[in-house]
């Protein structure tokens, strides 16, 4: 079994929308965020053979500093960022459902049914991120590497919740994904994948 801590990034400049593939910048309250769970996951001891990242901005350069810090080998992983929300990208929940309430409760109950004007499709996030898991397996399997970071997105950390508790796709929305909260996983295939806790 391979294990995975997915850190999410902190607070960002535009964290009131769905921002999804928008790449806005992590506040210092973020960077902060992100900076405290990672003190707290050293001072458990814990220790990671490579850092893998989302490569927008809010991921990566917190990622940059930690792997220097550290001293360890970054890989970008596009397939690992989050969805893309279409027309409703970098628009507040609060403006959408003044101007399209139904819509967003649609999203909201059947996100699998309801795609956003011109977003990604659930489905297609899902095997988006499903190819990133294996790419993620992959590189750790021909470098011999055992734990690792990956610096990402509270959707791809709820869909992966999702499917460690075997929970319907359309759950992801209920799923918890704190900004700057690492999860922990393990995984022996994309089909095996084990929650294993959440660090506040």
């Amino acid at each position: 079994m391979l294990q995975i801590d997915l850190l999410r990034h902190g607070k960002t400049e535009l964290s009131h929308t769905l921002r999804g593939s928008t790449d806005d910048a992590l506040t210092p309250e973020g960077w902060q965020q992100m900076q405290q769970t990672l003190m707290q996951s050293l001072a458990k001891q814990i220790q990671w053979d490579v850092i893998f990242s989302s490569p927008l901005q809010r991921c990566y350069s917190f990622a940059v500093h930690t792997a220097k810090t550290l001293n360890l080998e970054l890989i970008l992983t596009p397939l690992m960022q989050e969805m893309h929300f279409g027309d409703w990208e970098a628009i507040s929940t609060q403006h959408l459902y003044e101007t399209v309430p139904e819509a967003l409760e649609q999203f909201w109950l059947k996100p699998s049914t309801f795609t956003p004007p011109n977003a990604e499709s659930l489905l297609a996030f899902e095997q988006r991120v499903i190819n990133g898991l294996d790419h993620i397996q992959n590189m750790m399997a021909q470098k011999g590497y055992q734990r690792a970071l990956v610096i990402t997105h509270g959707g791809v950390i709820k869909l992966l919740k999702c499917k460690a508790l075997k929970q319907p796709l359309d759950d992801l929305l209920k799923m918890s994904a704190e900004l700057g909260q690492l999860n922990h996983f393990a995984f022996s295939t994309t089909d095996q994948i084990q929650l294993l806790e959440q660090q506040q």
